[in-house]
C-alpha cells in the first residue's frame, strides 16, 4: 500500500471534514480524489475532494497589486506560505476491522490527523466493496458540483483499476437514482459524458 500524505485534518462532522495541506503538497491532491483518514484500531473513514481552495493573506493582497513582482518572490510565497491550501472532503463510507461500510462513519476524524490518498488497490477495494451505496451521499449533497464530482470520481476509477464494467455499472445506477429527477439527470449525464 502506497502511502501519500496530502495533508491533515482541520475540522470535521459526521458528513465530511476539511484538511489543509502546504502549497507544495498541492500536487497530490485533485478534485474528486478518494482519500482516506485512518484512526487507528483497524478503523479509518473514506472521503471524495469536493473543494480545493487556497485564502488569501495580507501579503499575497499587496502582491498582487505591486508590479514587477520576482520570480523569487513568488517562488518564496508558494513554498512557505503558512496559509494552508483547504480541501474539502465529503464522507462516503469507513472501514471497521477490515470490513468497507458505504455508510455514514460512526465518528469523524480528528483534528490533526494524517489524511491520504488512496492508490489504486484502494480505490479498486472501496469502490467493489457494495453495491454503489455511497453515492447517495454524493447526489444528496447540496454545497457541492454533484456532476463534476462524480465525473472527476469515475475518471479516477477508470484509469486507476481498468474496470470499464464498473463505469458502465456506475453510469446505469447513476441513471437509476436519478430517474425522478431529470434536471439532474441529465446535468449528471452531460459531465459524464466528457469522461466515459
Amino acid at each position: 500500500m502506497t502511502q501519500i500524505e496530502i495533508g491533515r485534518l482541520l475540522r470535521a462532522g459526521t458528513t465530511g471534514f476539511i484538511a489543509g495541506c502546504r502549497v507544495s503538497q498541492l500536487d497530490a491532491p485533485a478534485f474528486g480524489a478518494l482519500v482516506r483518514a485512518p484512526l487507528g484500531n483497524g478503523y479509518q473513514v473514506y472521503g471524495l475532494i469536493h473543494d480545493i481552495h487556497i485564502d488569501d493573506d495580507g501579503l499575497v493582497r499587496q502582491l498582487v497589486t505591486a508590479e514587477n513582482v520576482s520570480h523569487e518572490v513568488m517562488r518564496d510565497n508558494r513554498e512557505r506560505r503558512i496559509v494552508p491550501v483547504e480541501m474539502s472532503v465529503l464522507a462516503v463510507g469507513y472501514e471497521q476491522d477490515g470490513q468497507i461500510f458505504h455508510l455514514l462513519p460512526p465518528r469523524p476524524p480528528l483534528s490533526l490527523d494524517v489524511i491520504y490518498l488512496c492508490d489504486d488497490k484502494e480505490v479498486q477495494r472501496f469502490t467493489s466493496a457494495g453495491r454503489f451505496g455511497y453515492f447517495r451521499y454524493i447526489l444528496r449533497a447540496t454545497d457541492i458540483p454533484i456532476g463534476e464530482v462524480l465525473a472527476a470520481h469515475l475518471l479516477e476509477v477508470k484509469q486507476k483499476t481498468k474496470d470499464e464494467n464498473w463505469v458502465e455499472n456506475a453510469t446505469k445506477e447513476l441513471i437509476t437514482l436519478l430517474r425522478d429527477d431529470y434536471p439532474t439527470l441529465m446535468s449528471v449525464l452531460g459531465v459524464l459524458g466528457e469522461v466515459v
